[in-house]
């Protein structure tokens, strides 16, 4: 018989399953746990964050940069409960995360012992977890945890990504029983399912009769890593590539097929090309409301006057938003392999197609670059957005990782920045969930080690996790933050412009009664931590600054002050029912003749 401790089997099973870090906070139901990773130690490395829901954030950024999965661990009660809103943020990203949560033992179920939720149930944390992973379990005897362990693998991997929590009482990690691995090897693998030959055959038939298609991609395309066959059907058949947030880079966007982001802050061509489109091939992508213009016809898409083809491998998003003239379920790569096995099949070769339709979208490119053309180049006080996002362009390297939090700057790269490759930029899109940015980076950074990894966060954002400078700094994890520090909680006071003549209310940073801007001095903040800090005040120091701090390759961070007064030129249209949203700041919603 294998008499092994539950704490033991798990720790071996990380190693299994070649989870290569457990980002976790300690407690003492997790004490029972941590003392058998450090036997594994050398395998599985244990970091400690400053709290629970950066630990969420890091396997978050590490799963979306490598595609491989991080654990997570937290004791019982709030610890377990700090990281809600990281796993919300990955769910609807759809990252895998394995959410190792102890709770209280099997003893003492319904005693109401220490940090027990019992109120419906005994040990009931994991209804608490419940809505923001794809399945918890909770075995109660170590001989469960074979299967669970299992079983938890597999559904983090299969079909759509998302985290998975095991929660387990305390008492598990030190009983010991007869466990005996399920599989010999990772319970991780592949699934890719295709597309069945006729599907494949009528989409071809649609791409190929079509005079205006698009290709609408999501990070379903990201997911699969689906960027090279992406852009070669791209090339084959001369289709413009839409994206979303986290599809970006899937195509290079500086190939003149990208349009860039589509959606309120979408680039103005890929809002055109999405209203005039008699053909959308959406590969991967969910529709939400902020990259569809909240659904309404005519402003950034035209359904069901332009046809749809919705690939996806989750049957869920097929018709939440639109019904399909065509909805197959399969992997995004298995899918465009299956598509250009049929154009090479039926001798389709690749040669310039579309000339009319290409046309058209370069004159709506030019356009929109006219349009854009007096807000680049300045340098004024305070800093104008446009330098930033021009800076940034100009001096991070190609295959630098970016990230963003929620707030007014990620609408600003959105509708700019043009990522170089899959998996650099790292976005908060579904639950858009604050801390994300600064946190993530530093899963990204252990991931892509050689890479630039870069925050781009608000100042609201950063003040929610400033903790994240001690990890870096313990343990040697060479990020920069971009804060960029506009004094006010900027998206939202613009809502307050925009709906409510103006009336701000509780969206500034201010000191006393004469409203006098206020934040802390970040840059102090990081070098009472340890970390490099600058504070740019001066448009024409931006750059020089940020070159330096990726040429430090060590924790730094910029504190760049940005006029909060100027904002992204909406392209599309977003709505807060009831209230009337507003139109198009550059452009008008196609109108049927």
């Amino acid at each position: 018989m294998a008499m092994q401790k539950g704490g033991q089997y798990i720790a071996e099973a990380l190693v299994r399953e070649g989870i290569p870090y457990v980002f976790g906070v300690c407690g003492h139901g997790t004490v029972g746990l941590i003392d058998h990773l450090y036997d594994v130690r050398d395998a599985v490395k244990m970091i400690s964050p400053r709290h629970e829901q950066t630990a969420v954030h890091m396997a978050d950024g590490y799963f979306r940069v490598s595609h491989k999965v991080a654990a997570t661990l937290t004791s019982t009660g709030p610890g377990s409960a700090n990281q809600i809103m990281g796993l919300a943020v990955a769910q609807t990203d759809s990252s895998a995360v394995l959410a190792i949560t102890a709770n209280v033992p099997t003893q003492q179920f319904n005693r109401g012992p220490f940090q027990e939720l019992n109120l419906h149930h005994q040990a009931d944390f994991n209804s608490v977890i419940r809505p923001v992973v794809k399945r918890s379990f909770q075995p109660t005897r170590p001989e469960m945890l074979p299967l669970q362990i299992r079983q938890a693998c597999a559904t983090m991997t299969t079909g759509r990504p998302g985290p998975v929590n095991l929660d387990i009482p305390y008492n598990l990690f030190q009983e010991e029983a007869d466990l005996t691995p399920e599989v010999k090897g990772s319970a991780f693998g592949e699934r890719r399912p295709g597309a069945s030959p006729d599907d494949v055959a009528n989409v071809v038939d649609r791409l190929l009769a079509a005079k205006r298609p698009v290709i609408f991609v999501g990070h379903g395309v990201t997911l699969s890593e689906a960027s090279r066959e992406l852009t070669r059907l791209a090339h084959w058949l001369s289709i413009p590539v839409i994206s979303s947030p986290n599809g970006m880079g899937t195509i290079d966007m500086d190939d003149p097929l990208s349009l860039g982001f589509i959606g309120r802050n979408g680039a103005y061509q890929a809002n055109q090309a999405g209203r005039h489109a008699d053909l959308v091939l959406a590969i991967g992508a969910r529709f939400d409301d902020r990259s569809a213009s909240s659904w309404k016809p005519g402003y950034s898409w035209n359904f069901p006057h332009t046809a749809l083809v919705h690939v996806d491998l989750d049957h869920a998003e097929m018709t939440r938003n639109y019904t399909p003239d065509l909805a197959i379920l399969a992997d995004a790569r298995t899918f465009l392999t299956q598509v250009m096995s049929e154009l090479s099949g039926r001798g389709v070769g690749e040669e310039p197609r579309l000339a009319g339709w290409q046309e058209q979208i370069g004159k709506w490119r030019q356009e929109w670059n006219e349009f854009l053309a007096p807000n680049w180049g300045q340098h004024v006080s305070p800093i104008s957005p446009y330098r930033i996002v021009e800076d940034c362009l100009k001096v991070i390297p190609e295959n630098a990782i970016l990230s963003f939090d929620s707030g007014v700057h990620h609408n600003w790269y959105m509708q700019f920045w043009k990522a170089r490759g899959p998996q650099s930029m790292l976005n908060t899109w579904g639950y858009s969930g604050m801390g994300f940015g600064p946190s993530s980076i530093l899963g990204a950074k252990l991931a892509a080690p050689d890479r630039p990894c870069i925050s781009v966060c608000g100042d609201g954002g950063f003040t929610m996790v400033p903790h994240v400078l001690c990890t870096a700094v313990e343990y040697d994890i060479p990020v920069i933050w971009v804060v960029w520090n506009n004094f006010v909680w900027g998206a939202i006071r613009d809502l307050q412009y925009g709906y409510f003549d103006g009336r701000e209310y509780g969206t500034g940073f201010y000191r006393g009664d004469n409203a006098e801007p206020y934040n802390p001095d970040f840059a102090a903040w990081a070098r009472a931590a340890g970390v490099e800090g600058f504070t740019v005040t001066r448009s024409e120091d931006f750059a020089g600054v940020l070159e330096n701090a990726i040429a430090l390759n060590k924790p730094v961070l910029i504190d760049v002050h940005v006029d909060g007064n100027v904002r992204p030129p909406a392209t599309g249209s977003w709505e807060l029912p009831p209230l009337t949203p507003k139109e198009p700041a550059f452009g008008k919603a196609w109108q049927p003749e």
